[in-house]
């Protein structure tokens, strides 16, 4: 029963080809994104890779919060057919997810179509040599881009949708580009500097998560503009206290923000967008007002032992004592 005596080590390239279609069969994608998939074997695992570190990103921004990123099926499903708040975070957040993990792939060599990224123009390049393996940023972003791909600008959600997407994106001065940085080794006898190796690297996705959380808090709203005689959606209205776009045709802003078209439930009570707030923990001195939506909390006293008082000893352990201590715990009622 144990794995290794009943799977190969290397599978044969025409056995490997059909495990990797596979892979990309069993995501849910469209035809184009599919023979995007197909094309390079390291896309299907990339794929699941990114959206499992965007979802843990969401809650982890998210945790103190009545909306906790609550992603089970149902509630990810009613979500997703709205255009609230949290709808435009969660397409940021998964399209820079993406690129983020595209990139970390190329330079880790799990990807046969990129490799590391090229050499960047910064100044005092004799003072250094390029070396390392540098995140690809550049083949992850248009690889991205060309995934999702550009809907009907007739479809009022569809391009919202669009617009959060690229808020994700790595452009000039958007989330992700920000979160890039050069990253240097000296070398020389007895630890000179006298040759440097420099590469560019993502930082880490928390930072990505950081500043899309902070858009998510200040995102405009946008509506419609109806036509009486039909009932059919035209334009989208400029969001509230902003100017339109170039000569008043498109009012989604120029700027990287996030913009929604509906207004978010309040989260307090279980519906079909998440299971509500009752049973939450929370913290008595931050949120328990807020995430409890004035019910009260319960308080529960117990018992925790934790490691304390840990010491590194030579070699190569960890001693700890274990410690035991009272604390409360709050529960939204």
């Amino acid at each position: 029963s144990e794995p290794l005596t009943i799977l190969p080590l290397t599978l044969e390239p025409e056995a490997a080809a059909q495990a990797h279609y596979k892979a990309c069969d069993r995501l849910k994608l469209e035809r184009k994104q599919r023979r995007m998939c197909r094309r390079d074997p390291g896309v299907a695992e990339t794929l699941v890779e990114a959206v499992s570190m965007s979802a843990l990103e969401c809650q982890y921004q998210f945790r103190f919060e009545r909306w906790n990123c609550t992603l089970e099926g149902r509630y990810r499903a009613s979500l997703l057919k709205r255009g609230f708040k949290e709808t435009a975070f969660l397409y940021a957040i998964s399209s820079a997810g993406l690129t983020h993990a595209l990139a970390k792939a190329c330079s880790a060599g799990r990807m046969e179509r990129c490799t590391c990224d090229e050499a960047p123009d910064l100044e005092n390049r004799e003072a250094w040599q390029w070396g390392g393996c540098g995140d690809n940023l550049k083949y992850s972003s248009k690889f991205v881009k060309e995934f999702l791909g550009r809907r009907s600008s007739k479809d009022l959600r569809a391009r919202v949708d669009f617009h959060n997407n690229l808020v994700g994106l790595p452009h000039p001065h958007q989330v992700i580009k920000a979160g890039v940085e050069t990253t240097c080794k000296c070398h020389g006898v007895s630890g000179s500097c006298t040759v440097r190796t420099c590469w560019r690297q993502l930082a880490p996705f928390h930072e990505v998560g950081k500043r899309l959380k902070h858009k998510y808090e200040t995102a405009l709203k946008v509506g419609s503009t109806t036509n009486e005689a039909t009932g059919e959606a035209g334009a989208i209205s400029p969001p509230r206290g902003r100017a339109a776009g170039t000569g008043g045709s498109d009012p989604l802003p120029r700027t990287p923000e996030l913009v929604h078209l509906d207004d978010s439930p309040s989260f307090c009570l279980a519906s079909r967008f998440s299971p509500g707030t009752a049973g939450r923990r929370c913290h008595r001195e931050k949120n328990c007002e807020s995430i409890c939506c004035g019910r009260g909390h319960n308080t529960q006293s117990r018992v925790v032992t934790r490691p304390c008082q840990c010491q590194v000893r030579w070699c190569c352990y960890v001693e700890c004592r274990q410690c035991t201590q009272r604390e409360e715990v709050y529960t939204c009622k």
